[in-house]
């Protein structure tokens, strides 16, 4: 179905938006069509979430005058497209897995959080649910509803096996990692099979830190809830925050101040530059090379102390605030940042040399964790990990918002798809943010940095909504927004890491369990964005 035809069929409409954006609402036939049309028109499943709400007077119940229904975004070639797909009181709606693999465990979390099912979905196992939710689904409105219990549903309840698929064969074994590890990363679990040190098979087991991050949005007054958003995943507190702070102002019709667009975009490649320095000096350590773990760490720590210094937060969290950012910078520190990337880059180039020319470092990148440019289009890779495997993605580029509409960014590339491909894009891509970071330091307009946001005594009636859209460091982050008689009544912030999770279990088939922290770092996935 082409562009114009399928925007006339399911009857989209513009969303106020710095990108370009669409909403509309389908029936099932049109959930399924939009879905076989962006997969025929090279187009991409960004999100699937749920709403179910039990009746009453929930802000939730009277929305768009449905009970229950579930939505999509996709990123088309024209830009973004969500649709909601209102189901009434029925409890299932379209598969979609068939079209886009991603689906699978989006949908089974809509199944945890809202008790809505996928039809005829052939992975019905709970997600985040660990069989500690017996009695609430956490984002139906009502506090529990007769048969929704884990029992009922069929899942496993507190306590019993989690249903690994399991591998069998003469000299199979399975390593159980996690999902406590040593150190201080996150909780996940990862089953190998393994003959020898080959792995034939893993499987993932996530949800150990969901946090209620949707309920507690409609929580918080909308002015406020970008605290909450910046916390989704701490390594993205900007885009997360600039992606809600997107979706607010757009469904507010506030317009951002030039100058305030000019410090987001310098506050998310700065971003963008400490994320990959930790990763460059991770991955150096896991091949056992410490003296790269030492010079990134120094590296990101220096970087990391000019941004407490300039926006008051080494991650500079709640930096971006609805209507602009929380603080200006003078011409001194706009001086000081320029400075720090020319020094930056010349030690950026030394370190590259000592990567490449390195043989030990390269025998354990080259060929290791290899996920094909076809394997990646089929399930959807995406961000960083997709374009080291030939996904030529990148919002900064494709729809550029201010300020990129100015800066022409030339996204790194590669086809190689293994742990060196991703290893050099990272280096390609801070020599890139660098150039852009002195661009914007040098073009800062003048001006106001924040736009007035203060909600009306007495809020505009009915509905508005607004997405926001942001190419963060790992991927684009997506923020959907409903507002209800001014209060938020839906919320969902989605992290790339729902594509990319699923996608690792494919890359380290064939490679040998030691392999795995260094293929699993090359990706450097977000547990706390999946899991919300």
């Amino acid at each position: 179905m082409a562009g114009e035809d399928l925007h006339r069929a399911l009857h989209l409409t513009p969303l106020p938006a710095p990108l370009p954006m669409q909403f509309g609402r389908v029936d099932a036939a049109g959930w399924v069509a939009l879905a076989e049309a962006a997969l025929q028109g090279g187009g991409r499943l960004i999100a699937l979430w749920g709403a179910a709400m039990s009746g009453g007077d929930s802000k939730l119940a009277n929305l768009a005058n449905v009970a229950n229904l579930v939505s999509a975004a996709y990123a088309l070639p024209s830009g973004l497209v969500w649709v909601d797909l209102a189901l009434g009181t029925d409890e299932t709606y379209p598969d979609l897995a068939a079209h886009f693999p991603a689906a699978t465990r989006m949908q089974r979390a809509v199944a945890d959080l809202c008790g809505l099912h996928a039809a005829g979905a052939s992975d019905r196992r709970p997600w985040l649910d660990h069989g500690t939710w017996t009695a609430t689904l956490p984002l139906r409105d009502s506090a529990a509803r007769a048969g929704d219990s884990a029992a009922a549903r069929g899942d496993a309840g507190e306590g019993d096996p989690y249903a690994f698929v399991r591998v069998e064969g003469d000299g199979v074994h399975e390593i159980p990692v996690g999902p406590v590890h040593a150190g201080i990363i996150e909780p996940g679990h990862f089953r190998f099979s393994v003959v020898g040190e080959k792995v034939l098979r893993l499987e993932e087991r996530l949800g150990y830190v969901h946090k209620g991050i949707e309920r507690r949005f409609t929580e918080l007054p909308a002015l406020g809830a970008h605290l909450l958003a910046g916390r989704v995943s701490g390594d993205s507190t900007v885009a997360y925050a600039w992606a809600y702070c997107m979706a607010l102002e757009s469904a507010l019709g506030v317009e951002v101040p030039e100058r305030a667009s000019w410090l987001r975009a310098l506050m998310l490649e700065r971003e963008r530059v400490a994320n990959h320095l930790g990763d460059l000096g991770a991955l150096g350590n896991d091949a056992a090379l410490a003296i790269g773990l030492a010079h990134f760490s120094r590296l990101r720590e220096d970087w990391q102390r000019a941004s407490h210094e300039v926006f008051g937060h080494r991650f500079m969290m709640d930096a971006v605030v609805p209507g602009g950012a929380a603080r200006d910078i003078g011409a001194p520190q706009l001086v000081q940042l320029h400075a720090q990337c020319e020094a930056i880059e010349g030690e950026l180039a030394t370190l590259r040399a000592i990567y490449d020319s390195h043989a030990g470092l390269q025998d354990r990148f080259i060929g290791t964790g290899v996920v094909t440019p076809e394997l990646a289009r089929r399930l959807g890779l995406t961000g960083l990990a997709g374009r080291a495997s030939g996904q030529d993605a990148d919002l900064r580029r494709d729809h550029p918002w201010p300020p990129y509409h100015r800066l022409q960014v030339r996204p790194a590339g590669s086809q190689q798809g293994d742990v060196a491909a991703r290893v050099a894009l990272r280096f390609d891509e801070i020599v890139e943010s660098l150039r852009l970071i002195r661009a914007l330091l040098t073009g800062m307009p003048a001006g106001a940095v924040r736009a007035d946001l203060s909600m009306p005594d007495t809020p505009r009636a009915g509905e508005a909504r607004g997405a926001g859209w942001i190419e963060g460091w790992r991927g684009e982050v997506l923020v959907a927004l409903v507002l209800r008689d001014g209060a938020i009544a839906r919320c969902h912030c989605h992290d790339p890491s729902w594509q990319n999770w699923p996608v690792l279990e494919h890359a380290v088939i064939g490679n040998i369990v030691p392999d795995f922290p260094l293929i699993n770092k090359s990706f450097n996935l977000s547990y706390s964005g999946h899991d919300l």
